[in-house]
C-alpha cells in the first residue's frame, strides 16, 4: 500500500523538488527540473520504481515526530528507538548550480544505528542505471543523467546492482551528512555542491527561507498558515523564469484507483491573476513581477494560439503520454506525463491574462512597451470568440459548452481592459469593448440565471451548479449584497460534501457527463476556501471563519494541501502540494482578517500598492 498523500512532505530548491514520506523515504524526485523525467518514482509506483530511504535500522513505519523549521523549507524528522533519539534534516539550498538533496543525520540521545537505502531509476522510473563505487563517492550513471551520492563520515557499504545501501551508527553529539548531487553524465568530475560542507550549507538554506518569510505583510489570526502556504508557493516557483507550477507531483488521482489522474508540474494561466494578487498582498512584489514576465514570454505570439497551461520555461508542447509500467498510485492507473490540457479552449484564461495585468497595473509593476499591443490583440480575438462554447475553468475532456464562469472571465476581460485604457489614457477599441462587457452581462444574467433554484448554474441551460459561481463577487461581476450572488451562495449547499465544497455535481455513480471520466473526486480545498470568502462578503463571517479554520485542520503535519479533501474516508486527494490550494488559502485569510464583520464587499480584486497600504484595513474588493 502507498503512504497516504498527506504523510509527504516538501523540500525544493527552487528549481525541483522532493517529497519525503513520514518513513524517512524520498519517494519522488525529478531532476534537474520540476518537468524532467523522475529518478524516484516509487510515489506512483513501488519502491522499486526508485526511492531513497533514510531511517533506523529494523524500523518499518513513520517516524516519531517532524517538522519544518520556523520560517524555512528545512525538514527535521526524529525517531525515538530502544537505543536512543536520532534527527535527519533534510534540505535542498536553492540552486547555485547543480541540484542538491542533502540528509543530516544527528545523534540526540543514545546510540542509533541507521540505514541509507537508494533505488535510483531514471526516465521515469524505468531505468536502472550503471552504478559504481570511486571509492570515495558512488556514482549511478544512464543516458544524460548522472547521481552522485556522498557522505561526510564512515558508512558500511552495502547494496547490489539494483541499489545502494549504507548503514552507520550515530552516538549522542555526532553528525553525518549524506549528500545527493544531479549532473550532466558527459561531465567526468565530481560536482562541486560536494565539496561544501553540509553545515554551512544547512545555515544559508535557513537564512535564505528567514530572510524571505520575513517580508511577508499579513499579520492577522492565521499568520503561520499563510507563512507555510506562502513558502510553498515560493518552492513552486521555477526561479530561473518565475513560472509557478501548479504542483510537483504527478498522477496522485482525485479517485483512488480510478483514471482522473493528471500531471500538474506546468504552469497555468488560470492560476495567473489570482497568483499575482496572492503574492502582492503578501509583500512579494519580486516574485509577482517575475511571475508576470513569465506569463508576458509564455503568452507571445498570435492570441489565437494561447493555450491554457505552458512549461516553466513558457514552453508549448507538452505532449501527454502514459506510463504502463509504473502501478500507479494506490492502483491509479493511468499515471501520466505531460498534459493534453494544452489544446482546451478556454474563454476563461483570456479574462484571467487581462485581469493579471490590470493588476499589475494599478500595483505598478512596469509595464513591458508592448503591453498595450497584447491587449488590443487579445481583445480583438475575444471579441470575435466569445460567444463561442468552451472546456471552462475546470478543461473538461468532454464537449464544449457554454459554461457561466467563463463567459463572466469573457466580462473580467473586457472590464479590464476598458479599465487599463483609463489608466493608461488609450482609448483604442474602448467603445467596443464597453458594448461587449454589457453584451456578456446581459447574457450571462438571463441565460446563466436559473429562477427556479435562485443561483447561477454551471452553463447555460443547465440545473448542476459550479464552485466557480462563487467568484462573481471577487471579480466585481455583481456586488456581494446583491440576492442574486446571495441566493447563489445558498444554493452551493447541494455541492457540500462533509463541510467541503465539491467543485461541481456529479451524477449517483460517479460518471460525470460533464467530462465524460468515471468516477467520483473528493471536495476541492480551493472552493471550499472560495466558499468561506463568499460567505464573509455576503455578511456571514462566522459561518465563513468556521469553513476556513476546517480547511486548515485538513493539511497535513507541516501544514500542506493537496488539490482535494474526502471527507467520506479523512484523506488528501490529489496532486500535492496544490498551488491552487494554497493561493485560496492566503487570499480567504486576508479577506476574512480584514473584512467588516456583517458587511457584504464586491468589486475587482484591490492590491495595496506599498507595505503601508497592505497594513492597513481594507475590503478584499475595496
Amino acid at each position: 500500500m502507498s503512504a497516504p498523500i498527506e504523510d509527504y512532505a516538501l523540500v525544493s530548491d527552487l528549481e525541483t523538488a522532493a517529497m519525503i514520506g513520514k518513513d524517512g523515504s524520498v519517494d519522488w524526485l525529478c531532476l534537474p527540473r520540476f518537468d524532467s523525467p523522475s529518478c524516484l518514482a516509487a510515489l506512483v509506483g513501488t519502491e522499486d520504481n526508485g526511492s531513497w530511504r533514510v531511517a533506523p535500522v529494523g524500523t518499518g513505519g513513520p517516524c516519531t515526530r517532524r517538522a519544518y523549521r520556523p520560517d524555512t523549507l528545512v525538514l527535521d524528522t526524529v525517531w525515538e528507538t530502544a537505543t536512543g533519539t536520532v534527527r535527519v534534516t533534510d534540505f535542498m539550498p536553492p540552486r547555485a548550480q547543480l541540484p542538491c538533496l542533502v540528509r543530516v543525520v544527528e545523534g540526540v540521545s543514545g546510540a542509533v544505528t541507521l540505514r541509507s537505502e537508494m533505488r535510483l531509476r531514471f526516465h521515469q522510473g524505468r531505468v536502472v542505471p550503471w552504478v559504481r563505487d570511486t571509492g570515495e563517492w558512488t556514482v549511478a550513471v544512464a543516458g544524460p543523467d548522472a547521481v552522485w551520492l556522498g557522505a561526510d563520515g564512515p558508512v558500511r557499504r552495502r547494496g547490489d546492482e539494483t541499489s545502494t545501501a549504507w548503514d552507520f551508527t550515530v552516538p549522542a553529539g555526532r553528525r553525518l551528512a549524506l549528500t545527493l548531487v544531479w549532473s550532466p553524465s558527459h561531465r567526468p568530475t565530481v560536482p562541486t555542491p560536494l565539496a561544501v560542507p553540509a553545515e554551512a550549507a544547512l545555515k544559508e538554506t535557513c537564512d535564505f527561507w528567514q530572510r524571505w518569510t520575513a517580508q511577508c505583510r499579513y499579520e492577522g489570526p492565521w499568520r503561520d498558515a499563510v507563512v507555510r502556504s506562502l513558502i510553498t508557493l515560493k518552492a513552486l516557483t521555477y526561479a530561473p523564469t518565475g513560472g509557478m507550477i501548479s504542483a510537483p507531483t504527478t498522477s496522485l488521482p482525485g479517485c483512488i484507483g480510478g483514471e482522473r489522474n493528471w500531471d500538474y508540474r506546468f504552469c497555468w494561466l488560470r492560476d495567473s491573476a489570482l497568483t499575482l494578487s496572492c503574492l502582492l498582498r503578501s509583500g512579494y512584489r519580486e516574485e509577482a513581477t517575475a511571475w508576470l514576465e513569465w506569463l508576458m514570454r509564455a503568452i507571445a505570439g498570435d492570441p489565437a494560439d494561447l493555450q491554457t497551461v505552458y512549461g516553466v520555461k513558457g514552453q508549448r508542447l507538452l505532449s501527454e503520454a502514459e506510463a504502463p509500467w509504473l502501478a500507479g498510485y494506490e492502483g491509479s492507473r493511468p499515471v501520466r506525463f505531460g498534459n493534453s490540457a494544452v489544446s482546451c479552449f478556454q474563454l476563461d484564461v483570456y479574462g484571467e491574462v487581462m485581469d493579471a495585468l490590470h493588476l499589475s497595473l494599478r500595483a505598478g509593476i512596469p509595464m513591458p512597451a508592448h503591453a498595450w499591443d497584447l491587449v488590443q490583440a487579445l481583445m480583438g480575438f475575444l471579441y470575435r470568440h466569445w460567444r463561442e462554447p468552451d472546456q471552462g475553468l475546470w478543461q473538461v475532456r468532454g464537449r464544449r459548452r457554454q459554461f457561466v464562469h467563463s463567459k463572466v472571465m469573457a466580462w473580467v476581460a473586457a472590464d479590464r481592459a476598458v479599465r487599463m485604457g483609463e489608466l493608461l489614457g488609450r482609448n483604442g477599441a474602448s467603445d467596443q469593448w464597453r458594448t461587449m462587457r454589457e453584451q456578456v452581462h446581459r447574457q450571462v444574467c438571463r441565460d446563466g440565471w436559473d429562477a427556479a433554484q435562485g443561483a447561477f448554474t454551471q452553463y447555460y441551460g443547465a440545473s448542476e451548479l459550479d464552485a466557480s459561481a462563487l467568484l462573481m463577487p471577487r471579480l466585481g461581476f455583481l456586488p456581494a449584497g446583491d440576492e442574486r450572488v446571495r441566493g447563489t451562495v445558498r444554493a452551493m449547499r447541494r455541492l457540500g460534501h462533509g463541510g467541503f465544497l465539491r467543485r461541481y455535481e456529479q451524477g449517483s455513480a460517479g460518471a460525470d457527463d460533464v467530462d465524460g471520466l468515471n468516477g467520483r473526486e473528493g471536495a476541492f480545498v480551493s472552493c471550499s476556501l472560495w466558499y468561506a470568502d463568499a460567505l464573509a462578503s455576503t455578511g456571514h463571517p462566522l459561518r465563513a471563519r468556521e469553513v476556513f479554520e476546517r480547511v486548515l485542520a485538513v493539511s497535513n503535519d507541516v501544514g500542506l494541501l493537496a488539490e482535494q479533501w474526502d471527507p467520506d474516508t479523512g484523506r488528501q486527494l490529489g496532486n500535492a502540494p496544490k498551488a491552487f490550494s494554497h493561493i485560496a488559502l492566503v487570499e480567504t485569510a486576508f479577506a476574512l482578517s480584514s473584512a467588516p464583520i456583517g458587511t457584504a464587499r464586491g468589486g475587482p480584486r484591490s492590491i495595496p500598492s506599498s507595505p503601508a497600504a497592505a497594513r492597513s484595513p481594507r475590503n478584499h474588493g475595496d
